[in-house]
């Protein structure tokens, strides 16, 4: 039986989850002072952490549609498309959560701020999304891969239209998920592109994913079409709207962060699968498979959840640069030690919500 498992999404994830965790907290505590953009080592930190939101959302498009598109091989996938909800229901709930305050509310205040988007929420519309999408494809996964790469192209060129969207007269709770206008974080475009092009290498791993004389080809791939992204996707589109006359494409050209964000991702993924033999074993990929744990347990520490103390309410933009970096390393590593040894996986707090909604049921 040939093996399935593709080791280096594991370190993918893992790769993204400590950029974040080092990103949150400098970023939370660093004074204001050291934030000097003519400084090389803070505009390559700086650059670097713009990397990771969309290797994060690019990873689960592939993992999920990859997993899905296997469990169809076995005839299972309508089984993976029942967890696919729960779990993106489950992200989406525990977004919110994360950012309510008990504390408040005990003192009579409800805080609007725990309706903020942030990238759980995103993540779980995305799986929604992604398992609609599939849904609609008839499971026809050339369909599903052409649905996802028009979708992830039209999502990308069109984001000069909703770039400073204002959606004043529509319910916050719905409003925050397409615009910022109310302090959200991320909303669902345009981070559910990079999902969308995640989806579409998902459906060419998935047809040609594990035959080994395919493996160079595709590491080439993601090497080639990464810095294609990353040097000329503006110029492409600038040639697009010299063909066809569509403003859109030179506006999209003029602000082109997206598709070149897409060539860092594809880059990394071909660094990654390059070196994937050496990752199996080590780790970096067992981080990669608590991801959940590990958000969820740096977001209290740092931001406080529940209860409002978290490490921002005592330094908050009051580190210096040589403090910042030494407490990032020391706050990657408990946090990752607290999800390997109290939190074992993701599953953990999955179960945890399942037994909750089970429990609320029987109630009724």
């Amino acid at each position: 039986m040939k093996p399935t498992r593709l080791y280096f999404l594991d370190a993918v994830r893992a790769f993204a989850i400590l950029m974040m965790l080092q990103g949150h907290f400098i970023d939370t505590l660093l004074h204001p002072m050291f934030r000097d953009k003519s400084n090389t080592a803070y505009m390559v930190w700086s650059y670097m952490r713009g990397i990771t939101a969309p290797v994060f959302f690019t990873i689960t498009g592939l993992v999920f549609m990859y997993l899905l598109l296997k469990a169809k091989e076995k005839g299972t996938d309508s089984t993976r498309i029942k967890k696919g909800v729960e779990r993106g229901l489950s992200l989406i709930l525990i977004g919110y959560a994360l950012r309510f305050s008990f504390i408040s509310l005990m003192f009579g205040e409800l805080n609007l701020y725990f309706l903020e988007v942030d990238v759980l929420q995103c993540i779980g519309l995305s799986l929604l999304l992604l398992i609609t999408i599939y849904t609609i494809s008839f499971k026809n996964e050339w369909l599903l891969a052409l649905l996802f790469l028009v979708l992830g192209f039209t999502i990308f060129v069109s984001e000069p239209l909703y770039r400073d969207l204002k959606l004043e007269h529509t319910p916050i709770l719905f409003a925050n998920y397409l615009s910022k206008q109310n302090g959200s974080v991320f909303t669902i475009i345009p981070w559910f592109g990079y999902v969308c092009f995640g989806g579409f290498i998902a459906v060419l791993f998935s047809k040609f994913g594990m035959k080994n004389y395919y493996k160079r080809i595709k590491i080439i791939g993601f090497f080639v079409v990464g810095v294609i992204m990353l040097k000329f996707s503006s110029s492409i589109l600038i040639r697009l709207d010299n063909w066809f006359d569509i403003p859109l494409f030179k506006d999209s050209a003029y602000y082109n962060y997206l598709f070149s964000r897409l060539g860092n991702v594809l880059i990394i993924f071909g660094l990654f699968y390059t070196f994937e033999r050496y990752l199996k074993q080590a780790v970096i990929t067992k981080i990669g498979q608590k991801t959940l744990s590990i958000y969820v347990i740096h977001f209290i520490i740092i931001y406080g959840s529940f209860t409002s103390i978290g490490l921002n309410r005592f330094f908050s933009k009051s580190l210096e640069p040589a403090q910042a970096i030494i407490g990032a390393i020391i706050f990657m590593v408990v946090v990752c030690l607290i999800s390997f040894y109290y939190v074992k996986t993701n599953t953990f707090i999955y179960n945890k919500i399942r037994q909750l909604y089970e429990r609320l049921r029987s109630n009724k």
